[in-house]
């Protein structure tokens, strides 16, 4: 089957650009967060007249001409206070047709912006492409000639409507967030996250305060907030930082940052949403030297280990990792492909986000605007004759099905899925409606995990055993566990990072015989535990009696198999 070529690969091979000023767009895309087609535009390499025929044949969506559609204000109220978010983004609504409003712009990539539109307007943004000299034309026709913010909302509302703001405010804003103590202090807030390993920022507006707290091995801990009257010089610096819409207060707005911080380079994902007091902002810090990590400083017992090796070293068949959000199921699997990738081998990924850029692996980001689901990819994929396939997440009968088939004809497929435990894992796809005889003869195993803390080595305590009974800690039980102190090197909270517990459900002959039957998840598990399987549970014990994490911290994070 035919491979299809990227538009940086078209432009390529059109000649409009050559394959060293390909990679130098590239590199500037990933660092900018920059469309590619506002920057070839940009850049020089190609005009707006030639750009936009190739664009729209690439991406399938009509090019128009914005004289075809009559001059009509239309009954979309939330539109008439954005004008500036309409200038910003080159956008303009055209028509509504039933539950879809036709826009025109001149980035249908741009997603976040056209998805910002569905939210503020509750109907489905059809993109359509047109030349932006019409669209600026066609937003002065509609907005600056008798249809201002002002005549339609009133003088009040044209300054400043449900957290709009004015261009005499907008630079104000950028004038605060460029002062140096505000640049020191988001510097200071970034660089403290750093060093408290913390791997998120969470910034909450309240009545009375500003809270900012640090998301530390999984848990939030409230540090001292900055005065609460810089609150809007803040978020503005971080919004710019982010080539974010620092004028727009009442949509959600996603974007990163990749920056220096301590002589460590940092890829920052900022997600900002409006609250009763202001906006929210979460920032999530991705170390580039800390991405990766081998399978074996995961945590894995040997044994599970040396199978779980053994099913992704198969030349097809699908894996899963299972687990609740936050419970490493993407490092492990980043881990696994690590682990295999080779140059004989061709690696596609699709994912909800990208979190991070693998080595020689093709990576896909899902983008549901524009029809590029995780199963409309999946289908694109298995076409460009890979030989491993990770789909980030199974969701829906339609991905499970391609997936399965994927796994049958020749494919090493990887996935997730969001269940308690391995066995549930079966059972969620059988309920999804994957055929029992197809999942049986694919599915290699399934590994269950969970993070729990690790105890910090420099003040961990040891005290007696008191013998409690819980479901899932067999053996003999040792004299004496251990339990958190604080110190320095660990902030006082007891604990220094995380590790892995985890089950393997391997899809032996008896276990893929129960499959065919249907079997629940309870006939699956105790057949699996006879076999020899590890609970999370019982892994979990096993690191208790080590030393490595505490009692407490495996019942939280299993409670749910109690």
């Amino acid at each position: 089957m035919g491979s299809y070529p990227t538009l940086q690969e078209r432009l390529v091979e059109r000649g409009i650009i050559s394959a060293e000023e390909s990679e130098r767009i590239l590199k500037l895309q990933q660092e900018q967060h920059a469309s590619l087609p506002r920057l070839v535009v940009e850049l020089g390499f190609v005009s707006e007249d030639d750009l936009l025929p190739l664009l729209s044949d690439h991406l399938g969506i009509p090019l128009v001409s914005l004289k075809d559609f009559p001059l009509n204000p239309l009954p979309v109220e939330p539109l008439l206070d954005a004008v500036e978010f309409l200038k910003f983004t080159k956008m303009v609504p055209v028509k509504v047709e039933g539950p879809e409003l036709l826009v025109a712009t001149t980035d249908p990539t741009d997603l976040a912006h056209l998805h910002a539109l569905e939210v503020a307007t509750a109907l489905k943004v059809r993109p359509l492409l047109a030349k932006e000299k019409e669209i600026a034309a066609r937003i002065e026709a509609l907005f600056g000639n008798g249809y201002s913010t002002e005549s339609l909302t009133g003088p009040s509302a044209a300054r400043e409507v449900e957290g709009t703001v004015d261009e005499e405010e907008v630079e104000h804003l950028r004038d605060l967030a460029s002062e140096v103590p505000v640049i020191r202090l988001v510097n200071q807030m970034l660089s403290r996250a750093l060093e408290s390993r913390a791997s998120d920022i969470h910034i909450e507006p309240f009545e009375n305060q500003l809270k900012v707290r640090y998301r530390i091995d999984g848990i939030l801990h409230e540090v001292d907030p900055p005065p609460r009257q810089l609150k809007a010089a803040i978020i503005s610096r971080i919004k710019i930082l982010a080539q974010l819409n620092i004028a727009e207060r009442r949509l959600p707005q996603d974007g990163r940052i990749k920056v220096k911080i301590a002589g460590k380079d940092v890829d920052l994902r900022i997600a900002t949403i409006p609250t009763l007091y202001g906006e929210s902002v979460v920032i999530r810090l991705l170390e580039r030297s800390q991405i990766f990590a081998d399978l074996e400083s995961l945590g894995f017992p040997p044994a599970i280990l040396r199978h779980f090796c053994e099913m992704i070293s198969k030349p097809h068949g699908m894996v899963l990792v299972t687990g609740p959000t936050g419970s490493g199921k993407t490092t492990t699997l980043y881990g696994a492909l690590q682990k295999i990738n080779d140059p004989g081998k061709k690696i596609i990924t699709i994912e909800d986000p990208v979190e991070y850029q693998l080595g020689g692996v093709n990576q896909i980001q899902v983008k549901p605007q524009i029809g590029l689901t995780f199963a409309n990819g999946l289908r694109s994929i298995v076409r460009q004759d890979p030989d491993i396939i990770m789909v980030g997440e199974i969701r829906d009968f339609e991905t499970a099905e391609i997936a399965v088939q994927a796994a049958l004809t020749g494919h090493l497929v990887f996935s997730t899925l969001h269940t308690n435990d391995a066995a549930g894992a079966i059972s969620r796809l059988l309920e999804m409606g994957v055929q029992d005889y197809l999942l049986g003869s694919s599915v290699l195993g399934v590994l269950a995990q969970r993070l729990v803390r690790r105890l910090c080595p420099n003040c961990r305590k040891e005290i007696p055993f008191k013998g409690l009974k819980v479901e899932g800690f067999n053996g003999n039980p040792p004299a004496t566990i251990w339990e958190p102190g604080g110190c320095d090197a660990c902030s006082g909270t007891g604990y220094l990072g995380r590790i892995g517990i985890f089950e393997l459900l391997p899809a032996t002959s008896e276990i893929c015989k129960l499959i065919v039957q249907k079997a629940d998840a309870n006939s699956i598990r105790n057949l699996a535990i006879t076999q020899g399987m590890e609970l999370l549970r019982g892994d979990g014990w096993q690191k208790v009696r080590e030393g490595i994490t505490t009692l407490a911290e495996v019942l939280r994070v299993t409670r749910e198999e109690g």
